[in-house]
């Protein structure tokens, strides 16, 4: 026999040895074991060593201090409300649209302590420079506290005009602390972080690399994008950190997002949410709670919210079944808004089952990529809500990033989670779940006003798009569990 005939044996002994690992490592849904199995199949060995970077199991992994949530009292109150959420006349005190959802708001109790809260107001940014200008000020204002968290940070025009903002009101004795994902934001820098670290400020990644180069979870990130100003106004949505979200990347050009700026107790989820990260990703340098973070004010309005999380450390996927739950309730309409549209099997199909019911579904998607497997297994996973009969728009006006969903213009989400395996399994996710009518009908307003700059996707032209298109769509399709 050969040396070369050995080597090839070796490496497919080898090879048979990591497909065994796969298959029977953790509890993997099948979709993405056999999604692995191909990729080791067509790449042998190397294969294997993407596996060890990409498909760590967390839900069996302790990354968060869970101790915390009885610190602030969440687990006794988020009981509480599901003990009050048992009599009828609890239920009413809700609100009319809240208790007609009643059963939603308990999945996110009990699935996610996702506490319940309705004094709450909110403002809807959909503008890049609107929602900038608007959070510049209300940090210029902060007097005790600013918390930023952000999947990308890029060190450009917008960013040297934040961590200025972010620096100034540190010199004031602000505690500014900044939290940014170690891969999104991979070429922020000490040297670029200085001015806010000499003036007084914090700064962390999550899931920083252990070695150069090399990170082993680099798989897992953190997506959210949350700003909290004294604990009493927080930010919540899609807007990263960088002049694209301005609109002034030539390749994207205008950048379409959505965005929630909030008042009222909430804002005290998304502060816990926060600082949960925070102590995970800063562990010399953890956030206490005080009363100075959660401050008790007076309602700022009449909005019902739920701030609801999701990650890779969870065996339930918090905020899909959120989706499918509001989906599953639609009587007459569904708005979905988001740039990668791959769901599993079960989101697809509650969104089948929706127009076959005679729900009128909309869903709007980019008319051009971010992500070039990403987009192919869109559009493949479009065609299947074409041949049920939904209504589908390739927005054309610039990129379209927004991650908004409407039923029945009176209930809504919206946050950080894109409509994709990798944000309900992969990613460390957060979103608004919001029973208002008013604040439903803006989302849906501005799902309106996107139309007039979209084209619709109809089966005629589906169809008829190239052979090469097609191709694409299908490997992309087979990767699909694991992009």
């Amino acid at each position: 026999m050969s040396l070369t005939s050995m080597i090839l044996g070796l490496f497919l002994i080898l090879n048979m040895i990591f497909a065994i690992f796969v298959v029977f490592q953790g509890r993997r849904d099948i979709g993405s074991t056999w999604a692995w199995l191909l990729v080791l199949y067509f790449i042998p060995i190397l294969g294997f060593a993407m596996y060890l970077f990409l498909a760590q199991d967390y839900r069996r992994v302790k990354l968060f201090k869970w101790g915390d949530l009885t610190k602030t009292g969440i687990r006794n109150q988020s009981e509480a409300q599901l003990d009050s959420l048992r009599t009828s006349e609890a239920t009413a005190g809700l609100g009319e649209i809240a208790a007609r959802h009643s059963d939603l708001i308990q999945l996110h109790l009990r699935g996610n302590r996702a506490l319940w809260s309705g004094d709450n107001a909110v403002e809807t940014l959909t503008d890049g420079r609107a929602k900038f200008d608007r959070l510049l000020a209300d940090i210029a204002a902060a007097r005790e506290s600013i918390h930023f968290q952000t999947y990308i940070f890029r060190c450009d025009n917008l960013g040297r005009e934040v961590l200025a903002a972010l620096a100034a009101k540190a010199r004031q004795g602000v505690k500014v602390r900044l939290l940014y994902d170690e891969l999104g934001s991979r070429r922020m820098s000490r040297r670029l972080l200085k001015p806010l670290l000499e003036a007084g400020g914090e700064a962390a990644a999550f899931f920083p690399s252990r070695f150069r180069l090399v990170n082993l979870r680099m798989n897992y990130r953190n997506h959210r994008k949350l700003v909290i100003v004294d604990g009493r106004i927080g930010y919540i949505g899609g807007f990263n950190v960088g002049d694209e979200y301005l609109g002034l990347d030539p390749k994207f050009g205008y950048w379409r997002d959505t965005h929630l700026r909030v008042r009222g107790s909430a804002v005290h989820s998304m502060q816990t949410r926060f600082i949960l990260d925070w102590n995970q990703a800063a562990r010399k340098h953890d956030i206490t709670y005080t009363p100075e973070l959660f401050p008790e004010e007076s309602p700022a309005g009449q909005v019902g919210m739920q701030i609801v999380s999701s990650g890779p450390n969870s065996r339930l996927e918090h905020i899909k079944q959120g989706y499918i739950k509001m989906i599953a309730a639609a009587k007459h309409s569904v708005y979905l808004q988001t740039p990668y549209f791959i769901p599993d099997a079960s989101m697809l199909d509650a969104l089948r089952i929706a127009v076959l019911s005679g729900v009128q579904v909309h869903v709007m998607i980019p008319d051009k990529p971010d992500h070039m497997f990403i987009y192919w297994a869109t559009l493949y996973n479009i065609g299947e809500l074409l041949e049920t009969g939904a209504n589908v728009y390739l927005y054309k006006n610039g990129f379209i990033h927004a991650k908004t969903l409407v039923v029945d213009q009176e209930i809504a989400s919206v946050g950080t989670a894109n409509s994709d395996v990798r944000s309900f399994k992969l990613n460390f996710e957060v979103n608004a779940f919001l029973y208002d009518a008013d604040v439903s009908k803006q989302l849906v307003e501005a799902f309106k006003r996107d139309i007039a700059v979209s084209e619709l996707l109809t089966m005629d032209i589906y169809r008829s798009r190239p052979l090469r298109i097609k191709f694409k769509e299908a490997i992309s399709r087979l990767l699909s569990p694991i992009l």
